[in-house]
C-alpha cells in the first residue's frame, strides 16, 4: 500500500493532508502539498466563553478529572495510560479518570485498575456512539490524557481543544502542532510514562495554571470547526486546480 500511495500522491496537482503528521509522511512525494485538516466539529460545539470561565472556577477544588476517548486498541498505549493511573495513586493524587471506547486491550485495562483496587477511580464506559454524550465528557474532565504509540492525526485532540480541555500526552508532529501557538497542553517525549505521569501531577497540585492551560486550550482550537476547514480546502483547490 505504501508504494500505490506514493504513487497515487505524486500524480496528483495538489495533496491535501490532514494533520502534520500524514503532511510530514507524504509531503515529499507531492507536486503542492497542503496541511489540511478534516473534521466534522462545527462552531456550535465549541464550548461557550462563559461555560469555560465557569468550568476553570471550578478547576480550583475536587479530583483531577482525567479522559480519553478511543479505541482501546494497542496503537493508543492504554496500557501506558493504566499505569499512569497507578502512580498518580501512588503519588497520592485525588482523581477521576474515564476512558470512552472499547477494544481488545479492554479487560487487561479493566483487569489491572481491579487489581489496583481503582475500580471507584477508573472507570470505563465501552463505546459511545452519541456525539454530544462524548462532547459532554470532554467538557466535564480537566484534561485529556493520550499515550498514541503510532503516527497518526487523531481528530480527538482536536475535539478536546474545542472542549477547553488541555491535551496532555506523548509528543508526536500532530499534537505539537496544534498546541504550537496557544500551547494548550503538556506534552512529553514517546513511551515516556515517568515524565508524563510528573506532568499530570503538576497540573493536579497547580490548579491556577490548569486553568490558564484550559483558556489556552480553547484558544488552539478556535480555528477547527467544519465550515472554516471546508474554506480554506476550497481556498486551496480554487488556487491550485
Amino acid at each position: 500500500m505504501w508504494w500505490w500511495e506514493k504513487f497515487i500522491v505524486s500524480r496528483a496537482t495538489v495533496g491535501l493532508f490532514h494533520g502534520k503528521e500524514t503532511f510530514d509522511a507524504y509531503a515529499a512525494y507531492s507536486h503542492q502539498p497542503q496541511l489540511v485538516h478534516d473534521i466534522h466539529t462545527k462552531k456550535s460545539d465549541h464550548i461557550s466563553a462563559a461555560d469555560l470561565e465557569a468550568k476553570a472556577d471550578m478547576v480550583e477544588q475536587g479530583p483531577l478529572k482525567i479522559v480519553y476517548t478511543g479505541k482501546a486498541s494497542a496503537m493508543k498505549g492504554p496500557q501506558d495510560w493504566v499505569s499512569i493511573m497507578e502512580r498518580l495513586d501512588g503519588q497520592g493524587v485525588d482523581f477521576q479518570a474515564t476512558w470512552l471506547g472499547d477494544g481488545p486491550e479492554l479487560p487487561k485495562m479493566q483487569a489491572r485498575v481491579t487489581a489496583a483496587g481503582l475500580d471507584d477511580r477508573v472507570h470505563f464506559t465501552g463505546f459511545v456512539n452519541d456525539c454530544k454524550e462524548v462532547l459532554d465528557h470532554l467538557r466535564n474532565a480537566h484534561i485529556f490524557l493520550f499515550c498514541h504509540k503510532t503516527p497518526e492525526s487523531p481528530r480527538c485532540l482536536i475535539e478536546a481543544l474545542i472542549s477547553a480541555t488541555p491535551i496532555v500526552g506523548y509528543g508526536g508532529a500532530f499534537a505539537q502542532d496544534l498546541i504550537l501557538n496557544h500551547n494548550g497542553g503538556r506534552l512529553v517525549a514517546l513511551n515516556d510514562v515517568a515524565d508524563l505521569s510528573e506532568k499530570v501531577v503538576g497540573l493536579a497540585r497547580d490548579r491556577k495554571a490548569l486553568a490558564e492551560l484550559m483558556r489556552q486550550a480553547l484558544k488552539g482550537g478556535a480555528p477547527f470547526d467544519d465550515e472554516s476547514v471546508f474554506q480554506h480546502r476550497s481556498g486551496i483547490i480554487r488556487e491550485y486546480l
